[in-house]
């Protein structure tokens, strides 16, 4: 800005005052005469927030309950009335409007305005989950009383999470973090208007073509289109069909469901006729822990990602990870990998290096070629060492982006490996976590691309032994 002047102070309601005068200019020119003219008595933190917040892609790092805990001081009302408005709204903003007007009992589900999903709390075995299940029904009923036999057992798909709302007028599908999705999966949104009821649905959207499960990495060639024109939406659909599997219903009829058995919204949602590339996901009971292992292995042979472990009687809490819900995966092999470059994390991480870009080595050529990026597994005070010692070895600085010496080994666990062109490797690693820092290995001794190869041609990417060597 060649007319910038000494940054003056900038505050709230200034801010609100410029985004009114954003709103009420006419035209893109109008627009940005004002935002230069503010530009140039910002400072260049505060320009930067202010551009942060007009493209709605903040991301400071702020946990939304710490927002929820503000709300509660500010206005002087029980922190979980906050909270519980807040799953049920979907919405930090319309929170703290109720909240402003001591109004939060008014909080409810509606459509076409999405809530958090209802999670699952991972757990490391068949045995684990039944001893929680078990656990649960003990505390609840006491040990002189039955135990809970039942659980409710559905394969655990390896998709995107979406919820679909439908009224006689609209259809609209959201991701989990409840951005609107509907013209990335237009086909499906035209399917859902010939249901006759209005409902919110809640499942996974696979990649699915002629009744076979593609990849979450088929799946992804979707995620990052847009849909401003007909061609390009229907070579998307043409190049990655999908399925929208159906696991659980919030809303039927203008009536919540929210509080309602699992059980008992499983028998409405076996009522709704849905179209072709709409299907429940099957559910079956369980009695044992050697029931949950046998469904386990047996989802895992259908390529799905792990086994999802239900209370039958449990209400849907959204955005709640409890212990009504849980999640069976088990990691395949891992990989011996090399940091090639580290970054800064982000809120209680922003300032330090937490974020690893990792390698494996090109038997061929010998070079270091990216595989993937882990930011969790390591306790605080492993992440300060390497914080550290990166910074004492970093090749190139960027800022919040580091080149590094590769010289610290990791040994790294994931869910699956598949093709994918966004690393030099040609390979792409499904939920990478941080097993351990190897400090027993150096830069010669990690795993070769043609090992990670080797483990992505293994059929779906079954957890087995994998006796090859390693070169």
């Amino acid at each position: 800005l060649g007319t910038r002047t000494a940054p003056q102070p900038f505050s709230i309601r200034e801010s609100r005052q410029l985004f009114e005068n954003l709103h009420s200019a006419r035209g893109p020119g109008a627009k940005a005469k004002r935002l230069q003219n503010r530009f140039s008595i910002l400072s260049a933190r505060e320009a930067q927030y202010v551009v942060k917040i007009l493209t709605g892609d903040l991301r400071i790092g702020l946990r939304e309950g710490l927002v929820e805990e503000a709300i509660a001081k500010v206005f002087d009302v029980p922190f979980e009335q906050v909270r519980e408005a807040n799953m049920l709204l979907g919405d930090i903003g319309q929170t703290a409007a109720l909240a402003a007007r001591k109004e939060l009992h008014r909080a409810e589900l509606s459509i076409f305005r999405p809530i958090k999903c209802m999670l699952a709390t991972p757990q490391p075995s068949a045995e684990a989950v039944w001893e929680r299940f078990v656990g649960a029904a003990e505390a609840d009923r006491g040990p002189a009383l039955p135990t809970r036999a039942t659980v409710y057992l559905e394969d655990k798909f390896d998709g995107i999470r979406a919820q679909l709302h439908r009224s006689t007028q609209r259809v609209e599908i959201f991701s989990r973090d409840l951005r609107r999705i509907t013209g990335q999966f237009r086909e499906l949104a035209d399917q859902a208007r010939n249901l006759q009821e209005e409902l919110i649905i809640d499942g996974e959207i696979i990649a699915f073509q002629e009744g076979r499960r593609l990849t979450f990495f088929d799946l992804q060639r979707r995620l990052g289109r847009k849909s401003d024109g007909e061609d390009l939406f229907a070579r998307a659909a043409a190049d990655v069909p999908v399925a929208f599997v159906v696991f659980d219903l919030l809303w039927l009829n203008g009536q919540s469901l929210l509080t309602t058995p699992l059980r008992e919204r499983r028998k409405h949602l076996n009522r709704v006729r849905l179209p072709s590339q709409f299907q429940i996901a099957s559910v079956i009971s369980a009695h044992s822990a050697a029931e949950i292992e046998q469904s386990f292995q047996q989802a895992r042979r259908r390529s799905n990602e792990g086994l999802m472990i239900k209370d039958p009687e449990s209400f849907y809490l959204p955005g709640t990870r409890g212990m009504f819900w849980f999640k069976l995966k088990k990691e395949l092999a891992t990989l011996d990998v090399v940091v090639v470059a580290a970054e800064l994390g982000h809120g209680k991480r922003n300032n330090v290096l937490s974020d690893y870009t990792f390698a494996v080595r090109d038997q061929a050529t010998g070079d270091l070629l990216p595989i993937g990026k882990a930011y969790s597994g390591l306790t605080d005070a492993e992440i300060a060492e390497l914080t550290e010692h990166f910074k004492q070895n970093t090749i190139v600085d960027r800022g919040r982006y580091r080149k590094v010496k590769p010289d610290v080994v990791l040994e790294v666990a994931f869910n699956s490996i598949q093709p994918s062109t966004r690393h030099a490797s040609g390979l792409a690693l499904r939920f990478p976590r941080i097993r351990a820092i190897r400090r027993d290995k150096n830069v010669d001794s990690i795993d070769t691309l043609q090992y990670a190869r080797d483990l992505a041609e293994q059929p779906a990417n079954l957890p087995a032994d994998f006796d090859q060597a390693r070169n």
